[in-house]
């Protein structure tokens, strides 16, 4: 393998996905990291952690003596065996720990030992942290921003993916950002949401072109919080509203929240198990908005959600499910959507169905 340098050359990395290998212990991993990135820790957390109070007890000679009685014979050699392996999966790539300092360093001389030279990343962790924050706030305050709009079930997401140049704020939350939003897999850490949501605002500035393009959210995208920076730009820039008729809006809600997400607890529990998970999922969903829609109303949607899913598991027919999703459109979150786009107006550009917004986009 030809010797390549250390970097700190934090936007190449970002930019073009250059995987790297993060030694720090797992739970520091699990609080905060970046996309293609994987942990090869040096320490486990149990290692990391008695190492720690030796540091604070007996300084860093005492703290690294006891790592290499730890991390020692069968152990070391099987970690050494995967840093290695990925290596060569990953001849492009880094390692790095959380400052760049003692931990990377050993790994790197580790594998020198075997003959493997791989360059790290100066500054670790924290720097690349720092550089993605920093970044972020340029990317706030500097960038066109366009907003999509438009009520529940215009498929907003849809056409944000078929524009030159979008951010899915959706997609790095890994969240529909309604009650009814929640994916089978977890939301990312607050941390690498902005990391990833800072990575592509990268990409957006460095690589495209043209006014970028986002969905119009609250501050909350289930449990992920919007940067503040961020959604002081989107709550000033420019809308454009989508629309599409009631009876679209319908199937394309049935399709997002009932076909899409029935197939998706099947595969991973079953058909029994899995039906049964959808039908909490949806019944849970409408329990959640239960203050604003008032109990007479959730328990009648509750009733219409039962018959519908009844009748979906006997005889996989899924009519009846329109029934619960016209009336929660119009009678729930249009006038919500509807009262709040009001007090935007002023920031609209341009309203129209997905072929004439892409039409216009084209054109502009």
């Amino acid at each position: 393998m030809t010797t390549r340098p250390n970097t700190d050359n934090y936007l190449d990395l970002f930019l073009n996905d250059i995987p790297m290998m993060d030694v720090r212990a797992p739970i520091e991993y699990q609080k905060g990291a970046f996309p293609h990135t994987v942990n090869k820790p040096l320490m486990n957390d149990e290692e990391r952690h008695l190492v720690g109070i030796r540091y604070k007890q007996k300084g860093q000679d005492s703290a690294i003596e006891l790592g290499n009685e730890l991390v020692c014979g069968d152990i070391k050699a099987q970690r050494i065996e995967q840093w290695i392996a990925f290596t060569q999966k990953h001849p492009e790539g880094y390692l790095y720990c959380f400052r760049g300092g003692l931990r990377s360093r050993t790994t790197q001389q580790w594998i020198k030992e075997a003959c493997v030279e791989y360059p790290l990343v100066t500054g670790g962790y924290k720097a690349m942290r720092r550089f993605l924050i920093d970044e972020l706030a340029i990317s706030a305050k500097t960038q066109n921003y366009r907003v999509i709009s438009g009520r529940t079930g215009t498929g907003k997401t849809r056409l944000l993916k078929r524009t030159p140049n979008f951010v899915d704020l959706e997609g790095l939350a890994n969240h529909r950002g309604s009650s009814f939003g929640r994916q089978l897999t977890p939301q990312p850490s607050q941390i690498d949401f902005e990391n990833g949501l800072s990575i592509e605002l990268l990409k957006a500035r460095h690589l495209r072109s043209g006014p970028i393009y986002i969905e119009d959210e609250s501050r909350l995208i289930g449990r992920n919080a919007v940067p503040q920076e961020f959604r002081d730009t989107s709550t000033i820039s420019d809308i454009v509203v989508l629309e599409a008729p009631l009876e679209e809006r319908i199937n394309i809600v049935l399709q997002d929240y009932v076909i899409d997400m029935t197939n998706a607890y099947q595969q991973q529990a079953g058909i029994e198990e899995g039906f049964k998970l959808f039908s909490e999922y949806l019944l849970n969903s409408v329990s959640r908005i239960q203050k604003r829609l008032g109990g007479e109303q959730t328990q009648h949607l509750h009733a219409l959600m039962q018959a519908a899913l009844k009748a979906q598991q006997l005889d996989k027919s899924l009519d009846a499910h329109k029934e619960w999703i016209q009336i929660l459109l119009s009678k729930y979150y249009d006038p919500m959507y509807d009262f709040q786009l009001s007090k935007k107006a002023e920031r609209i550009i341009f309203k129209g169905d997905q072929s004439s917004i892409l039409e216009w986009i084209g054109q502009d």
